[in-house]
């Protein structure tokens, strides 16, 4: 059991300024990996960290079985896979006419990251990457950051995902800023932080 010195039932994610409890039983997670260990290994974390509904797929085609099935709130996802990688899955879920919920923060597990994977990942709509081999903090992290801060999703004719913008103010005027590509739409994701917020 993985001990970060918090108590099982409750975490605290900061948002703003307000201090919300997580309560991680109230989250469903989906963890797709092809390594029976390495399942293991984030299932065991998950429960530490309070989870109780944890799902495994070990390829891609189950994971998106189980996905549409069980509609997980949080997909936990390794790169490379039989059938289809986590980069296609990634693409399957962020269909906006897919079954399931397209908004679900996808978070991708790599041993490789450099930063062309990263845009990869990025591009094909996965809302955190961690790379292996993982720690306790920096998992609890990923999912505290999901939940308590989701970025918003854009939908554009090529792209349906979080924004891909990390830094989102429109302070820089230099000859590379950014201007629009074309029609977007820029839609609220569901808050998980209100499902996953603790009475006390």
């Amino acid at each position: 059991m993985v001990n970060l010195g918090y108590t099982a039932q409750a975490r605290y994610a900061l948002k703003g300024r307000t201090m919300f409890r997580i309560d991680f039983n109230k989250l469903r997670f989906l963890v797709c990996d092809d390594n029976p260990h390495m399942r293991r290994i984030l299932r065991t974390l998950l429960h530490s960290f309070g989870a109780r509904e944890v799902y495994e797929a070990e390829d891609g085609a189950t994971a998106l079985e189980m996905y549409t099935h069980y509609v997980p709130d949080v997909v936990i996802t390794d790169w490379a896979m039989p059938i289809f990688d986590g980069i296609e899955l990634a693409q399957m879920i962020r269909q906006p006419e897919s079954k399931g919920n397209p908004y679900a923060p996808i978070i991708m597990l790599t041993g490789h990251s450099e930063k062309r994977r990263v845009t990869v990942a990025r591009d094909a709509g996965v809302t955190e990457f961690l790379a292996k081999p993982i720690s306790a903090k920096s998992l609890y992290q990923r999912i505290l950051n999901v939940v308590a801060n989701p970025r918003p999703f854009i939908k554009t004719k090529t792209y349906f995902g979080p924004d891909r913008r990390r830094n989102t103010a429109n302070t820089y005027i230099g000859p590379e800023r950014r201007v629009g590509s074309g029609e977007m739409e820029v839609m609220q994701q569901p808050s998980l932080l209100d499902k996953a917020r603790s009475g006390i």
